[in-house]
């Protein structure tokens, strides 16, 4: 079997070069991305509050999917970290307008964050190809 191959996605954040690592993993159809905070990397500005610095963040990791041959549909797990738990419901708000259609996977944890200022930081998996493919309902009771 011949081995996987790998591409990487690079944003200019001062992070990956600081860090040693890429935005974004690509192996076959399977997208990596590495937690992304609200900051515009070709500016270094960070927006004010937690709604804000999410839809920052999820523009950064469409624009790494986007490199990718993928989309915001794709993505089939998320991880946010959110350090102050007063900011859940606005980050998540703004998850759900950009992203809840897809009903991908997801954890909130709520925990300090290495950028200072940073109010969120998102993981995300996708899957190049999966958007629009058919949920399965189910109801617990």
């Amino acid at each position: 079997m011949a081995p996987a191959r790998r591409r990487h996605v690079f944003s200019g954040s001062v992070y990956e070069e600081m860090a040693g690592y890429a935005r974004a993993v690509i192996v076959e159809d399977r997208i990596f991305l590495s937690g992304t905070v609200g900051v515009d990397f070709a500016t270094g500005e960070m927006p004010e509050g937690a709604a804000a610095q999410t839809e920052r963040a999820v523009d950064t990791i469409e624009t790494a999917l986007g490199e990718a041959g993928s989309g915001l549909g794709d993505i089939v797990r998320l991880r946010v970290f959110v350090p102050d738990p007063a900011d859940v419901a606005a980050v998540s708000a703004v998850l759900k307008a950009r992203i809840g259609f897809t009903y991908p996977a997801n954890t909130t944890i709520c925990a300090p964050l290495a950028v200072p200022g940073a109010r969120v930081e998102i993981e995300a998996e996708a899957i190049r190809g999966s958007a629009g493919t058919d949920s399965l309902w189910s109801v617990s009771r």
